[in-house]
C-alpha cells in the first residue's frame, strides 16, 4: 500500500487499481486520508450509506485492511449483489428512521459512519440523528456533498433553516453549549460526546469522544500582579 500519488493511497487505488465504479470528488481524497489513517490495518467497522456500484466499499476494504468490516446501505435492492469478502450490503431507506434503527440493531456500534447516499436534507438530518449514538467512542461521522444544501433539486437552498447546512451549523453552537447562560442552548448529549466539527467544500467530519466541561489551568511565575478573578484560576493550580 505505498502512497504513490500526491503521497495519497486512496488516490492511488482510485486511478492504479482494478475496481467497481467510484465516483467520488476529487478533494475528498485528501479530507478522508486525515481522518482515516488512525484506523488503519486496525479492527474496523464501517457503516457507509450509498452503495451505487459497489466501487468505494472496494476502495475502503483496500485502504483499511484485513481486520476491517464494512458494510453499505442502499435502498436498492440490485446492490445486494455486490456483496463479497469483508463487504457486507444492507437495503435501507434513509428517510426512514424505523429502517435505520433497524440496521442500528442488526449491527455492532461503529468506528465510522460515512453519508454518502441520497444527499437530500431529509435523508442526511435523519440518517445523522437515527445513527450518532450507534458511532462508537472516538469514532468519526462524516457527511458529504453538503452542496446539495444549496441545490433546489435535492430540497436544499441558501439559508433555508431545513438544509443539513444550516442543521449541521446549530451542532457548532451545541458544541459550545457549556458557556452559554441563555436557557435556549443547554448542555446536551451532542454536547457531551463531542470533540470537533470541521468543515470542508462540501463536507462536514464529527469526532465523538466523551467531553467533560472544560477548563482553564494557569502555571508559571506572573510576571505583573494578578487580577482578583486571575488569582483564583491561579490558586487553583
Amino acid at each position: 500500500m505505498e502512497k504513490e500519488i500526491n503521497n495519497s493511497v486512496l488516490l492511488d487505488y482510485f486511478e492504479n487499481h482494478e475496481h467497481r465504479m467510484i465516483h467520488k470528488w476529487m478533494h475528498y481524497f485528501e479530507i478522508y486520508e486525515r481522518h482515516f489513517e488512525q484506523f488503519r490495518e486496525k479492527p474496523l467497522s464501517m457503516l457507509e450509506f450509498g452503495v451505487l456500484h459497489g466501487g468505494s466499499l472496494q476502495m475502503w476494504k483496500y485502504y483499511f485492511g484485513k481486520q476491517a468490516k464494512i458494510y453499505g446501505v442502499d435502498i436498492n435492492p440490485r446492490c445486494a449483489e455486490l456483496a463479497e469478502d469483508q463487504i457486507q450490503i444492507l437495503l435501507g431507506d434513509q428517510e426512514n428512521r424505523d429502517s435505520l434503527r433497524s440496521i442500528c440493531r442488526e449491527l455492532p456500534k461503529f468506528d465510522i459512519i460515512l453519508d454518502d447516499g441520497g444527499h437530500t436534507m431529509k435523508q442526511q438530518v435523519i440518517t445523522f440523528e437515527e445513527t450518532w449514538s450507534h458511532l462508537k467512542d472516538g469514532g468519526i461521522y462524516l457527511c458529504e456533498d453538503l452542496h446539495t444544501s444549496y441545490w433546489p433539486a435535492f430540497g436544499g437552498g441558501f439559508k433555508l433553516p431545513h438544509t443539513f447546512i444550516e442543521y449541521t451549523k446549530q451542532l457548532i453552537d451545541q458544541l459550545h453549549a457549556w458557556y452559554s447562560p441563555d436557557t435556549q442552548l443547554q448542555v446536551d448529549v451532542f454536547t457531551r460526546s463531542t470533540f470537533a466539527v470541521h468543515y470542508y467544500d462540501s463536507m462536514v467530519v464529527i469526532e465523538k469522544r466523551a467531553m467533560t466541561q472544560p477548563y482553564a489551568r494557569m502555571k508559571g511565575t506572573p510576571s505583573f500582579p494578578l487580577e482578583p478573578a486571575e488569582q483564583a484560576v491561579y490558586d487553583r493550580g
